[in-house]
């Protein structure tokens, strides 16, 4: 149980989970003489576009081809949680770090837990001049565990070596309580965890990491750590261990067990007379002490009839050898009814635990936060960006960064079953092919979103010099992405679309694309009252139909879609009739909505301008005149040319004012516009804004349309609702739709009414 956290005051507009000025928390332990984790709270300073509609007062008209809104760039504060892992080595940079960075006149206290609030307390007080406050440390360890588990999607793993791939990461799960955390520090500890505050020590052994360097050392003179490790890898235990086989012969068959089992560790270093390879004897030990602990692991679990049983601490670390020996051993002596997982922040737990447990008084707990894959080193990655003076003087090789989400996030309460529910369709770790094609089309991409980026910041002086900081970074990422697909959990679609996101954010690109969506806004309001004057002169049948193509050929403006972008610089003009001419396979669509009407309809919308103003208000005008009340749930932060939620109230004002139907259903309240809690080209229905979700419980939703290639395909295609859902998109990409047996631009129409 070992960390470094540290919270400072923040600054100027740092209320928020900003500690009191008499105390700041930090947790500084040294794991076993060899790693101190540093952790801090900051805030950071943003660019932001925000958009507001004009002032009209004392103008008689608006002029017909003015934008229908105008933008502004403003800065904007948020929290960042920052963990970094240091080398003992360098303790006194990281103080140094401290005083320098982090610590300010007013504060008087350092909170630590685990060994090095005791072995460096002389130091840190005598370094900082700040009083130093002992934290417990299993209390530290449960808190950050929760937090790990609750906040950061893909969090958990099962290791299998011999698997492709060798990392199965488990997705977030609503109830993480209850479960058996093992700790394996210097010795062994397992509690019982129930509830955010309530666990319990349930045993321990004094066998543990501390054992195993120990032996080791006196076995092969090896005092690194990490090379007992290496040498381990390198070892073949059986020429120590004495085998099932070497006792019975053949006879073990009758005896149903394996002859490859080990019988007795190292049971033939006492009748060989020969040397042993360092090599073999840092495997047997590794074996003996791995099986022990898994062994005693497996039956606590079954004594609290446990089923998940979550390992960390020192002697794993993200080691496979370890990882590997503690999977096998769990395996073995449970009969495969226990799973063994490992966490890929597992060596900060006790270091978040320590913040948590200073910034009590802001309640932490309130907020949800989401990994910055931006700023993070991902899972068995390489040092993380640090220029050469940097690295050989704080000897930083792990970073991890977590934003503060505005909102709390949850599931949606409309999943049929949340605890298995998982939004990708596709996981790119496992399918080669696809992982292949995919990181190719985003670098191919890049240059792209380069250009956009510095055309949005027309005024900026410095936007090409921070355009080519993002490509390096993006660029940086997708290569590690390459080498090791697990580096940031499941490696999906829309986890490199987020990272772009996190990547342009990073340099003061909030939304690329502001000035795009705009203009096609603008053009697309003054097309509505003609494309609403069209479909009110069809009968019932043909205008259902109508409303679908619509829909689906509003969702070809994709800019984020190679195949339209090209389309769309090389023509300006075009529009929404060329769009529906190229759909395929809609001809034949069958209507659908035949039955009685819904109650209210939960729709999220994908594209600004021609998507959402021309194919999907009117669908909800259509919704509306049917007696349903409708909520259109557009995102809380821009991405792509997505539409935003602060943008779709300004288009729902200024279609208001063409249209008596929308108009009062805004009055009224059945048609609401709210937001989702993502700002995402895709779409987790179990990390949504809790108001949205208050909001579908309240209103009774029993429909959910879901719309555009990034929320129904590259997400949410398989999931499964409790009630009536239409998913539907239009393959902006020829590779994909060639996959799924189609032709570019063919279209998603799915239609799922549940069993009874």
């Amino acid at each position: 149980p070992d960390g470094c956290a540290l919270s400072n005051d923040g600054g100027p507009g740092s209320a928020p989970l900003s500690p009191g000025p008499e105390s700041c928390p930090v947790c500084v332990s040294p794991a076993g003489g060899s790693l101190t984790k540093l952790a801090y709270y900051s805030t950071v300073q943003h660019k932001v576009a925000k958009v507001r509609s004009f002032d009209h007062s004392g103008k008689d008209t608006e002029r017909d081809h003015e934008p229908p809104y105008e933008i502004s760039v403003q800065e904007e504060i948020t929290a960042r949680l920052h963990f970094i892992k240091f080398e003992n080595t360098y303790i006194e940079a990281c103080l140094d770090f401290i005083k320098d960075h982090l610590v300010n006149t007013e504060t008087k206290v350092i909170q630590a837990t685990g060994g090095g609030a005791y072995k460096f307390k002389d130091l840190i007080e005598e370094k900082l001049r700040l009083k130093v406050d002992k934290e417990d440390v299993m209390t530290c360890l449960i808190k950050g565990c929760n937090f790990v588990l609750k906040n950061i999607p893909h969090e958990a793993f099962v290791y299998q070596k011999d698997s492709d791939p060798e990392f199965r990461f488990q997705t977030n799960h609503p109830h993480i309580f209850p479960y058996l955390l093992v700790n394996i520090g210097s010795g062994v500890s397992i509690v019982k965890v129930e509830t955010e505050d309530r666990f319990e020590w349930v045993g321990g052994s004094s066998i543990g990491g501390g054992t195993f360097w120990g032996l080791g050392a006196l076995l092969t003179k090896t005092k690194k750590f990490d090379e007992l490790l290496h040498l381990a890898s390198r070892g073949q235990h059986s020429n120590v261990d004495m085998l099932v086989r070497d006792v019975y012969g053949g006879a073990h068959q009758t005896l149903g067990l394996s002859g490859n089992l080990i019988a007795s560790s190292f049971g033939k270093s006492a009748t060989a007379d020969q040397e042993f390879s360092k090599e073999d004897m840092a495997k047997s030990l590794l074996h003996m002490i791995s099986n022990d602990i898994g062994q005693l692991a497996c039956l606590h679990a079954r004594l609290h009839s446990l089923d998940r049983v979550y390992f960390g601490g020192f002697f794993i670390r993200g080691h496979p050898v370890t990882m590997r020996t503690i999977t096998y051993s769990i395996n073995f002596f449970s009969k495969g009814e226990v799973q063994a997982l490992f966490l890929r922040h597992e060596g900060y737990l006790g270091a978040i635990g320590a913040f948590l447990k200073g910034a009590e008084q802001d309640n932490p707990n309130q907020y949800s936060w989401g990994e910055n894959y931006a700023c993070s080193s991902g899972l068995m990655s390489a040092s993380p960006e640090l220029g050469p003076a940097q690295r050989a003087r704080s000897g930083t090789f792990d970073l991890l960064e977590m934003d503060r989400l505005e909102r709390p996030l949850v599931n949606l309460p409309l999943l049929l079953d949340p605890p298995s529910y998982v939004p990708d369709t596709v996981d790119l770790t496992d399918d080669a092919l696809a992982r292949k094609y995919w990181l190719t089309c985003f670098e191919e991409a890049l240059d792209g979103v380069v250009k956009r980026a510095v055309a949005s910041q027309p005024d900026s002086v410095d936007a090409a010099e921070r355009a080519e900081k993002f490509r390096q970074k993006y660029w940086n990422k997708l290569q590690t992405l390459r080498q090791q697909p697990f580096a940031y959990g499941t490696l999906t679609v829309r986890s490199l679309l987020d990272t772009r996101e996190h990547c342009l954010n990073e340099f003061n690109f909030p939304d690329p694309y502001s000035k795009v969506k705009q203009r096609e806004n603008g053009v697309a309001l003054r097309c509505f009252p003609g494309v609403v004057r069209s479909l009110d002169a069809l009968g019932w049948e043909d205008r259902q139909l109508a409303l679908v193509k619509g829909l689906l050929a509003g969702n070809v403006f994709d800019w984020g879609a190679k195949a339209v972008s090209d389309v769309l610089e090389s023509d300006p003009y075009f529009g929404f009739e060329e769009a529906k001419r190229k759909l395929q396979g809609t001809d034949g669509q069958v209507t659908w909505g035949l039955g009685p009407p819904h109650k209210c309809a939960l729709i999220f919308a994908d594209n600004s301008g021609i998507d959402i103003i021309l194919g999907v208000f009117p669908f909800v005008r259509e919704l509306l005149l049917r007696g349903t009340e409708v909520i259109l749930a557009c995102n809380s932060g821009p991405a792509l040319n997505d539409v935003t939620h602060s943008e779709s109230l300004i288009v729902a004002e200024r279609i208001a004012g063409m249209d008596p139907v929308v108009h009062s259903a805004l009055r009224e309240e059945r048609l609401l516009l709210v937001q989702t809690g993502s700002s995402s080209p895709c779409l987790d229905l179990s990390r949504l804004d809790k108001g949205l979700a208050a909001l579908v419980r309240e209103r009774g939703a029993d429909l959910v349309v879901i719309e555009g290639m990034g929320r129904a395909v590259h997400t949410n295609y398989h999931a499964a609702l409790r009630c009536e859902s239409l998913k539907l998109a239009v393959i902006k990409n020829t590779w994909l739709a060639e996959r799924l047996g189609g032709r570019l631009f063919s279209v998603i129409f799915k239609y799922e009414v549940p069993a009874e």
